[in-house]
């Protein structure tokens, strides 16, 4: 009983710091496209460089939800190939 309390602690102290440094590392990447744009944006163009920003982000966030999706299919492909794995039941 006590290991396994401490091993859902340890597993939840795990999740929070990983969104912890998710979100900082979120806030740098946010700080650090920001600038960018802003380098060819003239200053005063809010609303350009905001749907630069927009259009940038939704770009990066796609790419980067079809890349785990591959790779959450290629781990279950890879599980059903194996011949102890468990066989999904359907």
């Amino acid at each position: 009983m006590l290991m396994e309390i401490k091993s859902t602690y340890l597993g939840t102290m795990i999740g929070l710091a990983t969104v912890a440094f998710g979100l900082i590392a979120a806030g740098a990447w946010n700080k650090f496209i920001t600038d960018l744009i802003a380098l060819f944006v003239k200053p005063g163009s809010g609303v350009v460089a905001e749907l630069i920003y927009a259009v940038l982000i939704t770009i990066i966030a796609i790419t980067v939800v079809q890349g785990l999706a591959r790779l959450a299919q290629k781990e279950a492909d890879l599980r059903e190939r194996l011949p102890f794995a468990k066989k999904s039941q359907e």
